[in-house]
């Protein structure tokens, strides 16, 4: 779903899935899946639609000086998938 999401928004982005416990416990995030943007928690317990996911990516790259924010900068977005394999 993350990466529909990314492909829809048309910004490039580098995709992480991160399943490590003790990594995912150093975000703050205290149920899966979880989604984080350049390092900031944006949705955490529940999975998102492909368009609402869409819309945040979207949102997280207006909110960018405009100096930054340009299709040739690359966004970290880290996937915190669930037990039952809701990422990507």
């Amino acid at each position: 779903m993350v990466t529909q999401a990314i492909s829809d928004t048309g910004i490039e982005a580098v995709i992480s899935k991160v399943e490590d416990i003790q990594s995912i416990m150093n975000y703050g995030v205290t149920s899966t899946p979880a989604l984080v943007i350049d390092g900031a928690i944006k949705a955490y317990g529940r999975l998102p639609s492909t368009k609402e996911l869409a819309e945040i990516i979207t949102n997280c790259n207006k909110e960018k000086s405009p100096q930054v924010s340009n299709v040739s900068k690359e966004d970290t977005i880290t996937d915190f998938g669930s037990s039952s394999g809701g990422c990507c």
